[in-house]
């Protein structure tokens, strides 16, 4: 029993030495999208704790590669970790919320998606201060989109697959969360919606989303934002309102 226990600790030991540099890898891939004052440290300890909870969870009869299974694990660690932190200044979500009610509003109006300088005039903003409370928003949105959707169609099952707490009711309603999301995406203005397809599909990074579309890197940021504000207020507008 104690060589078995042995035997074990060890392999878990060997998982982990073999997977850090992945854990390593998702931290700066997710720092390339947060503010400056998140430490990279924190992501990496949070994600070590995410490896060591899906080596313990994984079956091999799960019917999910390991490393699939672990970079969700991971990933979602690093974000629990950064919600718990509460870095996102309360004013920031605020800010988000604001949006989010003034393009459900100006949409039920109009019945069209609003543009900038609509969202803008309707919150009593000039243009490039409505820009710059949507550039304030980097980073915060990450979490914020990541809490309706992982990145690839299968992750939401997986996110329950395995857990002793999931319910068909609850995987039923993030099924449904996702078909509404990806219609919505489709509903996006071009521009917002060929920003999320490279930053989430292709992972590239804002610097290099800006030089496919030839803007700024700063303005990338700002579309991503306001395609997120889109897409809350598309799936949960009508809860909200």
């Amino acid at each position: 029993m104690t060589a078995h226990n042995a035997e074990n600790r060890l392999d878990m030991d060997r998982l982990v030495v073999s997977y850090a540099p992945l854990v390593k890898r998702l931290a700066y891939q997710m720092m390339s999208r947060l503010p400056a004052s998140v430490e990279v440290e924190d992501l990496m300890q949070n994600g070590m704790m995410g490896l060591l909870d899906a080596i313990n969870r994984f079956e091999e009869g799960m019917g999910a590669q390991f490393e699939t299974y672990a970079v969700q694990r991971i990933r979602g660690a690093m974000l629990d970790g950064l919600r718990e932190a509460d870095w996102a200044p309360r004013s920031t979500r605020r800010d988000m919320r604001r949006i989010e009610a003034a393009i459900n509003a100006l949409e039920q109006e109009n019945g069209r998606p609003p543009n900038e300088s609509e969202i803008a005039g309707y919150l009593g903003l000039e243009l490039p201060e409505y820009q710059r409370t949507l550039q304030d928003a980097r980073g915060h949105q990450l979490i914020y989109f990541d809490d309706l959707s992982s990145e690839n169609g299968e992750d939401f099952l997986e996110r329950h697959f395995g857990q002793d707490d999931a319910n068909p009711l609850a995987l039923l309603e993030d099924a449904d969360t996702k078909a509404k999301l990806v219609e919505a995406i489709q509903n996006l203005p071009e521009r917002e919606r060929m920003v999320m397809a490279l930053y989430y599909d292709e992972d590239l990074n804002l610097r290099e989303i800006g030089e496919i579309l030839n803007v700024t890197e700063s303005r990338v940021c700002q579309l991503h934002s306001q395609a997120v504000a889109r897409l809350r207020a598309m799936i949960f507008g009508r809860h909200h309102g």
